[in-house]
């Protein structure tokens, strides 16, 4: 199995530390083996924040994965549309066991450069 670095905008984050925003929502699907996320919190946040176990992948066309996700989506109906305008898949991570880092780290304490634009798979 393998972590994935998600870059998250920090609205995001939060609702998915504080456990009301379950899945993340994406537009390409990662590998099918990664089993935890690193959440990396973008601008101005910059930092790594915490860690969820992937309970499940779902992929399909948006509308149904938006049926499938929506009370525990964290977001809006319209945001999401926006998000997968003129997209025929839509991938949503189910998130589970989520853990905020007592000291937010930076990237290069995990082995990454810059931030991702959408992921990176990590290593250790």
């Amino acid at each position: 199995m393998c972590k994935m670095l998600l870059s998250i905008n920090p609205v995001h984050v939060d609702n998915i530390l504080n456990g009301t925003k379950q899945f993340e929502y994406r537009k390409v699907q990662c590998r099918s083996n990664v089993d935890k996320i690193i959440i990396y919190s973008t601008y101005p946040i910059m930092k790594v924040v915490g860690e969820a176990d992937v309970f499940e992948i779902l992929v399909d066309e948006p509308n149904n994965i938006w049926e499938q996700t929506s009370s525990l989506s964290g977001i809006t109906k319209e945001f999401y549309d926006l998000y997968f305008s003129q997209k025929s898949k839509a991938v949503a991570y189910r998130l589970g066991n989520v853990k905020t880092y007592r000291k937010p780290l930076d990237l290069s304490d995990i082995g990454i450069r810059t931030a991702p634009q959408s992921f990176a798979y990590i290593n250790n």
